[in-house]
């Protein structure tokens, strides 16, 4: 994002939230984010109005919308309607007629918006201020769909409600930083593409910039999810709404574990952020399930039911990417290290990426990330088996504020490049080369292509900093006598420094009839 659009997405952000008053964060993310897709789809509904209007074509004809993947807007739900009643005091029963309407036409949004504008708790005055606010920004004309201005304030927006909820707000939103690095080293250019914890669905709107970014067609890739918050299934909904993005969503109360909506998928791609350490999934009602091929999880801790889910739902040659806390990588309690053995052992493991703290809104707990391969030995890639990369990132980021790190983009692309080398990638589907030149190398303190052997040394414990060794530090004789130099002129500096002052307190001292000699 360009120092400008920051710079509009901040100041919207900061006038939006000086309107919430005392309304809890989580409450009034939908207020806003409900009125920002609505003003979306009424810009672009306008925008082809005025087209068919110009070509003298029957302008509310539904049939021109849909041919166009353009949501039909009904009279009284336009923005300009809404915006003219702006000041009546009935201004949250029109909002709430209007997300009634447009769902009405519109089967795709069918329980997806936020009907909840008039309730008495909601300040009318403060809704009538943030829908003038929300007026000025163009959102759905073509110019600035190219530009995605609106993706780009719905993800920020997203970004600063998880921030404001803390623990709460961060279970449905994975930080921008890790879903690029997630899908820039899995490269989901072509197949099925699954996340079963979905949240607000920015790996799909990630996985479709991939493509775009690098010559793919978005066609080229399908989209399927789960997500067992239904308010947090809105959000994704309108989330790849406003991009026109197609995917299978489903939500139901029960989850993937209980109720998993996809049963039959195998996915070419999986990218996933689950609940660190979850101790409520209900796994003593699934004991015998078949997904748990390599040994029945802990019932208080669900990390490696989700690694199995993911692996059941693999095609032979898929790959998943996902996060997990680091307790993952070598907890041995209730049967966890046996099931990671095996994992192991099956050489299901590509490659572990250690990452550094303060990169979540919802946790301190340290997280890593998994890369589970179904076909190691030459999918697309050179012959991996019986070896997993492992990388080092704990150093990496920059502190944005205070208490959230964030990975640059140079970080994403040493990590994502030293992955692509230890694949052995081939050209890419664009033309372009592989972005890291040469073969692989380990690097000390960095990055470690171990064995099999290696890693049941170490008791099958996949923490990186137990193979990736120590950096080196070098330093040649004139660095060092630089240094000595420097230390020689500061050490000289400090002595003469000393001298004075004491002769300073001598002199004082005499003149009040004391003498130290």
């Amino acid at each position: 994002m360009s120092n400008g659009d920051m710079n509009f997405t901040f100041k919207l952000w900061q006038a939006a939230d000086k309107m919430r008053n005392n309304m809890d964060a989580a409450e009034y993310k939908h207020v806003v984010l409900g009125l920002i897709f609505l003003k979306y789809i009424s810009d672009s509904f306008a925008e082809l109005y005025n087209k068919l209007i110009k070509e003298g074509k029957d302008a509310e004809d539904l049939d021109e919308y849909i041919s166009e993947n353009i949501f039909y807007v009904p009279l009284k739900a336009r923005w300009d309607y809404l915006q003219g009643n702006a000041k009546q005091p009935q201004i949250g029963r029109l909002i709430d007629d209007a997300m009634s309407e447009i769902e009405k036409i519109n089967p795709s949004l069918k329980g997806v918006l936020p009907k909840n504008y008039a309730r008495e708790g909601l300040d009318k005055q403060r809704l009538g201020e943030l829908i003038d606010l929300i007026g000025t920004i163009g959102l759905g004309e073509k110019e600035n769909i190219s530009k995605d201005i609106l993706g780009r304030v719905y993800e920020y927006f997203l970004g600063q409600f998880a921030d404001a909820e803390g623990k709460r707000g961060g279970q449905f939103y994975t930080p921008r930083c890790i879903v690029k690095l997630l899908t820039q080293m899995i490269e989901p250019y072509k197949g099925r593409v699954y996340d079963p914890c979905c949240g607000s669905g920015g790996m799909f709107v990630q996985s479709e910039k991939f493509v775009q970014e690098h010559g793919g067609r978005i066609g080229d890739i399908s989209i399927y999810g789960q997500e067992s918050n239904q308010t947090t299934w809105r959000l994704c909904k309108m989330n790849l709404a406003i991009r026109r993005i197609e995917a299978d969503i489903q939500w139901n109360n029960e989850g993937s574990f209980l109720n998993d909506a996809h049963k039959t998928l195998k996915a070419d791609f999986i990218l996933a952020n689950p609940p660190f350490n979850d101790s409520d999934w209900r796994g003593e009602l699934l004991r015998d399930d078949v997904r748990w091929k390599y040994g029945a999880p802990p019932s208080n801790n669900a990390n490696f039911a989700w690694i199995q889910h993911f692996i059941f739902h693999l095609s032979p040659t898929g790959i998943a990417g996902f996060v997990l806390s680091n307790g993952s990588m070598s907890s041995n309690t209730s049967n966890e290290g046996e099931i990671r053995k095996n994992i192991i052992e099956a050489d299901l493991v590509d490659c572990m990426v250690a990452l550094p703290s303060q990169l979540f809104y919802n946790t301190m707990i340290p997280a890593c990330l998994w890369f589970i391969a179904r076909d190691k030995k030459n999918h697309r890639f050179k012959n991996r088996r019986s070896e997993v990369l492992f990388i080092d990132a704990r150093d990496m980021g920059i502190m944005i504020d205070r208490r959230h790190r964030e990975l640059t983009e140079e970080d994403i692309k040493k990590i994502s490049d030293t992955y692509h080398a230890f694949r052995g990638e081939p050209p890419r589907p664009s033309g372009t080369p592989p972005s890291k030149e040469g073969k692989y190398e380990d690097i000390a303190g960095f990055c470690k292509a171990a064995t099999l052997e290696d890693i049941n040394k170490q008791g099958y414990i996949l923490m990186p900093g137990r193979y990736v060794g120590t950096k080196e530090t070098e330093e040649d004789f004139e660095v060092f006598e630089e240094k000595m130099k420097r230390l020689t002129s500061e050490l000289s500096a400090q002595m003469k420094e000393e001298k004075r002052l004491n002769e300073e307190i001598k002199k004082q001292l005499s003149k009040i009839g004391l003498n130290l000699e």
